[in-house]
């Protein structure tokens, strides 16, 4: 199994700063949040890692951070700071990172990293996901793994992580709607911010996806939504549409760092676990 964590969004409700930090860059506490999703990506199992980063600084900081630096790591040994390094030199123990550039042309969405790295998932299963959210876990465990657990147990050939949120805010996300299927939930269709959604909680996409190979192709065949945008849900969609897709609550505590008030509520949680 591989993984593909996109970082190339531009950043845009983080601007002016988002013009040089990318947004995955912020901190947590003394990590990026990006970090927390290859440490939950090397959890579930993945160890081919692609990074799909956009052009210019904020990619190239992305690369720097996850490729080993050797004059730096010998400066901290030199100076007794081995333990300051050490998180970042176990990365490269644990995963091997492929970095891909996101041409910065007229296509934007979600979709485009999974089609950006065709290649590199070429016949393997892969986990497609966001490095700007975050999830938190109080209990030592990994989302992403227990992931591809459930869909191992299920027998379904994808599963998407999803949060539950009353009903009361529901007509804020995209609604993953379930149809029942031998005690699972799969996925019938995606509900875009519905008005009035008619059952006491829903699940929402998180961007966290586990799928085969094969399902590439219904990326690399989408057309633009009506925003125009490439919509990685509108591929995943497309895949249910001809495969079972399950839906798997996750455990920990769902935050999307994409913009400066979901950012300080994660710092702000993080700092309490």
């Amino acid at each position: 199994m591989r993984a593909v964590i996109a970082v190339a969004g531009m950043g845009s409700r983080f601007f002016p700063i988002g013009k040089t930090i990318n947004k995955s860059m912020l901190p947590i506490l003394n990590q990026p949040v990006m970090a927390y999703a290859v440490a939950d990506c090397i959890a579930a199992g993945a160890r081919e890692i692609a990074i799909v980063t956009a052009p210019g600084e904020p990619g190239r900081q992305v690369r720097h951070y996850l490729s080993e630096d050797h004059d730096l790591k010998a400066y901290f040994s030199a100076r007794g700071w081995q333990d300051k390094y050490a998180p970042l030199a176990d990365l490269h123990t644990q995963a091997d990172f492929t970095f891909l550039e996101q041409p910065r042309d007229d296509r934007y969405g979600t979709a485009l990293p999974a089609i950006v790295a065709a290649g590199f998932i070429a016949g393997d299963d892969f986990l497609l996901v966001a490095g700007d959210d975050l999830l938190l876990r109080s209990d030592g465990g990994s989302d992403l793994a227990d992931l591809v657990a459930a869909r191992a147990a299920a027998g379904v050939p994808a599963a998407l992580a999803a949060a539950t949120v009353p009903r009361a805010e529901a007509h804020r996300y995209g609604i993953l709607h379930p149809r029942a299927a031998e005690g699972h939930q799969l996925l019938d269709e995606l509900l875009e911010k519905p008005d009035d959604y008619g059952e006491p909680t829903a699940y929402i996409n998180i961007s966290r996806t586990l799928l085969p190979a094969h399902a590439v192709a219904y990326f690399q065949q989408l057309t633009p939504a009506a925003n125009g945008e490439y919509q990685a849900t509108d591929a995943v969609v497309a895949f249910a549409r001809d495969n079972d897709v399950l839906i798997h609550p996750i455990t920990g505590e769902y935050h999307d760092c994409g913009n400066p008030a979901g950012w300080l509520a994660a710092n702000n949680a993080a700092a309490t676990a």
